[in-house]
């Protein structure tokens, strides 16, 4: 039977460095969290102080509050610092207000389905 060495503390709570600090997360379902990370456990499950979902569509995007968070671990796909020195987003980005970025994502996913059915109508020709 092994046992944990002081030099296996850092592999079972590699989370530790980055409590205190400003988070990305990326969710499973895509969407982009941002806090700051307050808590987690064995599991990944994380707690995010001052969360907001980033939502972004095209040059458009918008930081949607949520307050305190709490993230299933199982969820979790890639967790990242951010570097507060360094601007967030590119210049071209536009803020805009949370009904806008809903209805830009609308269009969006409008837009998606509408190719996908084109695609399913055209498969007939076999083009490829």
């Amino acid at each position: 039977m092994s046992w944990a060495g002081p030099e296996d503390v850092y592999l079972s709570t590699s989370l530790a460095s980055y409590l205190d600090k400003k988070l990305l997360v990326l969710l499973r379902d895509g969407r982009k969290l941002l806090g700051t990370l307050r808590s987690f456990d064995q599991f990944a499950n994380a707690v995010l102080e001052g969360a907001c979902e980033r939502v972004i569509v095209g040059d458009l995007y918008c930081d949607i509050p949520l307050g305190l968070y709490v993230i299933r671990g199982e969820n979790v796909v890639l967790i990242g610092e951010l570097d507060m020195e360094k601007e967030e987003l590119p210049q071209h980005m536009t803020r805009v207000p949370e009904p806008e970025i809903r209805r830009a994502q609308k269009a969006e996913r409008e837009a998606t389905d509408l190719k996908g059915t084109m695609r399913k109508r055209m498969e007939f020709l076999d083009l490829d």
